[in-house]
């Protein structure tokens, strides 16, 4: 079914116009004493250069962590073009026009560079995401077995319930796609023909199956999915550190930062824009469990100015290759508008059809035999 032109524009609309009705709406509702206190409390700027040191360095490891899982199904990428495209990505996360994000522009700038191996594009991008989200709610679940909490609050309760019951359900469902059977034949075949989210199932299959014969690649990725949220809320809470006296600990950051992160991870606005903001001042009132006056607004506020400022180092490689970067945006644009019509089949850049994202099995087949030979 052929999407409507002025549906895709009432959906950009309401795509950056959400997130700015949420911030002016969380900025209305912040206690005017909290802003007065925040206002004449002397701010430590040596610490909030160290916490943007501790952001920056968590956003690098992201870069290399991708370009690992590039490198590690055969296809020639410099890590140096990974820092390229990752803030590249990273900016357009914010600023992109369009609905192409950083994940797609990284996997069609691969395929654009690399013809023929556009499915392993596909496949980096996605590993990446899904171990980055995983890790997210590993790091709370450790955290929250490390506080004693003997007066926690039923909400704090339910986060944790809801912490453990998540990552469960992720474990099991990494456990079973690892297993080689739900991978191929009739299962992948059910699985990926579901309304919705087949889709989605067959490029996470995909995926899989391009690195299941690759574990200590997988096992480096995660620990340092680990590290970068460690990282991450540290710096949050090094920037509390800096602007208030009395702050939540940081085990309980780890709860809170990673907690708003997975709220961010939904795709309804750009870069998670309101959303985090959103989910951290909530989870700053539940979580801590002695009342600090910390305004979880303004915190998440002061994160966002971070992440813009890494996002301009974006600015500074899109100008220096416009041209080649508006090129990967139109592709990446038709491909949206393909799958938003419903084609059975595209074309990838080498000419060789493909059906939706993803390749046959047979291809996917050859594929495998391919990244164990690069393994070796």
């Amino acid at each position: 079914m052929k999407s409507h032109p002025t549906l895709r524009k009432i959906g950009l609309v309401l795509k950056y116009s959400a997130p700015v009705v949420i911030i002016v709406w969380l900025l209305y509702s912040i206690d005017p004493e909290q802003r007065r206190q925040l206002a004449e409390q002397q701010k430590n700027w040596p610490l909030l250069g160290v916490a943007f040191v501790l952001g920056f360095t968590a956003v690098w490891l992201t870069f290399v962590r991708w370009w690992l899982l590039v490198r590690a199904l055969g296809i020639p990428f410099r890590l140096r073009d990974a820092y390229r495209l990752g803030f590249l990505g990273y900016l357009l996360n914010f600023v992109s026009v369009g609905a192409v994000g950083g994940d797609l522009f990284k996997a069609v700038f691969i395929a654009h560079e690399h013809p023929g191996r556009r499915a392993e594009a596909v496949a980096t991008v996605v590993v990446d995401r899904v171990i980055g989200l995983y890790a997210l709610l590993v790091v709370t679940a450790i955290a929250t077995l490390l506080i004693d909490m003997p007066d926690a609050t039923p909400e704090m309760v339910a986060v944790c319930r809801a912490t453990y019951l998540l990552t469960a359900l992720g474990g099991a469902g990494v456990m079973l796609i690892m297993v080689p059977g739900f991978t191929s034949g009739a299962v992948s075949e059910f699985v990926g023909g579901l309304p919705k989210v087949g889709p989605v199932a067959r490029k996470l299959i995909t995926a899989v199956r391009m690195y299941r014969k690759q574990p200590g690649v997988l096992a480096v990725i995660s620990v340092m999915s680990l590290a970068v949220h460690a990282i991450l809320s540290l710096s949050v809470y090094v920037t509390a550190r800096a602007l208030y006296t009395e702050t939540p600990n940081l085990a309980e950051h780890m709860i809170i930062v990673p907690l708003s992160m997975v709220a961010a991870a939904v795709p309804f606005t750009p870069a998670g824009l309101g959303t985090f903001e959103f989910a951290i001042d909530k989870l700053y009132e539940w979580v801590p469990a002695v009342e600090t006056g910390v305004s979880g607004i303004l915190m998440g506020l002061a994160y966002r100015v971070t992440t813009i400022a890494i996002a301009a180092v974006g600015v500074v490689y899109y100008w220096a290759a416009r041209r080649e970067v508006r090129e990967v945006l139109e592709e990446a644009e038709q491909e949206l508008h393909r799958d938003a019509d419903g084609d059975d089949e595209s074309t990838d850049a080498s000419g060789d059809h493909v059906s939706g994202e993803l390749r046959t099995s047979s291809q996917l087949d050859s594929a495998d035999g391919e990244v164990a030979r690069a393994a070796s």
